[in-house]
């Protein structure tokens, strides 16, 4: 049996992190004539092309796109290899990626990271914040806090705790619109929603029974904290977690309705690539924020 050619994998995962042949030698301290060799080697072996090279431009193909996971993959379980066996000389010292929601990342765990980062003066930490879902395995990523209801996956997952979710609206609206008592009467009102979350809102009433409604309104954005400033206008009602709208829930600028109706409740998960080894900074660093985050 051929064995697979490891090196070739890994030369290609650091092209495609450095979208360079020039700079991923330098990464990698070989050769370019060597880099490109052992991309040739691997298109010779795979029957197909990787790239689509230009003067002045390196892209994936179509064919290269799926397996640049695979390559992060094999290089991620190498490198990962190696810093385990170095773990007890350098426990605590290094860069982990950390990926988790704009808004959540701001009002949540950036507060926390200013006391991991005290208690461990030698981890770096590169705090990549946004509601898109990040790949963490071709993006390169150590942890990524999710907050969505996970589908079936190679990833590493741990459910921290519930987030809560509610309706909310304007107190202005609300008397120019009128109040919902039933989450079928949503679809004569503007509802604002999140392009991140995909699907109907999904409620369960105090009877038991489950409504789904279907978002379709004036606004729709990829931030929920974008979206207050028209809900506090009066224009519409969105959904939205507590941690966004519970500043404007004690002021009055926004109040809950269909309380009787829940919302389904979200986890906040925390995802790790799918290899059981990892730099111990990394586990610090998942160990601190599983401790603070679960049940907060």
């Amino acid at each position: 049996m051929r064995l697979p050619d490891l090196e070739a994998w890994a030369i290609f995962a650091s092209v495609v992190e450095h979208r360079s042949f020039s700079a991923a030698a330098d990464a990698v301290g070989l050769s370019k004539a060597t880099v490109s060799k052992a991309i040739t080697r691997l298109e010779a072996h795979l029957g197909q092309s990787l790239f689509h090279r230009t003067s002045r431009r390196l892209a994936l193909t179509e064919a290269g796109k799926p397996l640049a996971e695979h390559a992060a993959r094999i290089l991620g379980e190498a490198r990962a290899a190696e810093e385990s066996a170095h773990d007890a000389a350098s426990a605590h010292t290094g860069r982990v990626r950390l990926a988790a929601p704009m808004s959540f990342g701001i009002t949540n765990v950036a507060p926390l990271l200013a006391e991991f980062l005290a208690a461990h003066p030698g981890i770096e930490v590169d705090l990549h914040l946004s509601d898109a879902r990040v790949d963490i395995v071709a993006e390169g990523f150590d942890v990524a806090l999710r907050i969505a209801e996970l589908p079936d996956s190679s990833l590493r997952a741990r459910r921290l705790c519930t987030i809560q979710a509610h309706l909310v609206a304007a107190p202005r609206y609300l008397a120019a619109h009128g109040t919902p008592t039933h989450p079928a009467q949503l679809g004569e009102h503007k509802l604002f929603g999140y392009s991140n979350v995909v699907g109907p809102w999904r409620f369960h009433g105090p009877d038991g029974a489950d409504v789904s409604v279907r978002t379709q309104g004036q606004l729709t954005a990829n931030s929920g904290e974008a979206i207050i400033p028209s809900l506090i206008a009066g224009l519409g009602i969105a959904r939205l977690p507590d941690f966004i709208v519970n500043a404007h829930l004690a002021t009055g600028a926004l109040v809950t309705i269909l309380d009787d109706w829940a919302p389904a409740p979200i986890g906040l998960h925390l995802l790790t690539p799918p290899s059981p080894l990892r730099p111990a900074r990394v586990e610090a660093l998942i160990d601190f924020l599983g401790s603070r985050l679960r049940d907060r």
